[in-house]
């Protein structure tokens, strides 16, 4: 049987079985057409389905996309356990009327300032490398384990770097409470 005849045939069965091992999970169908795709895509496909193999080689691929926080489709899909997907309550207006146009013109005000301050004189990188790793890891203890550097210096570096970027800001006309 040709590989297209045979997923054509099987697949409600296949969105069954992906249905069932995803225990009614809503991503259920986008499990089983991950499934699919990963099957039509390996080189050994034809030979399952010759060899009547197919049906278990899908439910295995079907399991570990979806159990699995390691898998491709996890991976592609999931990213950390968050499905990239609209709430069934969302409404574009309300989204519309709650954008925060300054405090974006603020994020972008910051952005350029650390960009400068990168290329900026080593002390002005010192700081800003720093102060990006705290927005990261906003404990300084836990930095100074990482870098090796005193938990004082980082203390000092981020508020310097907190206070030049807000006085580039400032000088920019950029406010943002």
């Amino acid at each position: 049987m040709i590989l297209r005849k045979f997923i054509e045939q099987n697949y409600e069965d296949i969105v069954l079985m992906s249905k069932k091992i995803c225990k009614s999970s809503p991503e259920y169908e986008d499990v089983a057409h991950f499934a699919i795709e990963q099957f039509m895509d390996h080189e050994r496909a034809q030979e399952l389905v010759d060899a009547g193999r197919a049906m278990n080689f899908l439910s295995g691929i079907i399991w570990r996309s979806f159990n699995s926080s390691t898998s491709q489709y996890h991976t592609l899909y999931r990213q950390k356990g968050r499905v990239h997907s609209l709430p069934e309550t969302y409404d574009k207006a309300a989204d519309d009327n709650s954008y925060d146009y300054d405090k974006d013109t603020a994020i972008e005000g910051i952005q350029g300032v650390l960009e400068d301050m990168q290329a900026g004189s080593i002390e002005l990188w010192f700081r800003s490398t720093l102060f990006e790793m705290w927005i990261e890891e906003p404990n300084f203890s836990e930095l100074s384990r990482q870098t090796g550097i005193p938990r004082t210096s980082i203390s000092k570096a981020v508020e310097e770097a907190r206070k030049y970027i807000q006085e580039q800001l400032k000088n920019n006309n950029i406010t943002y409470e």
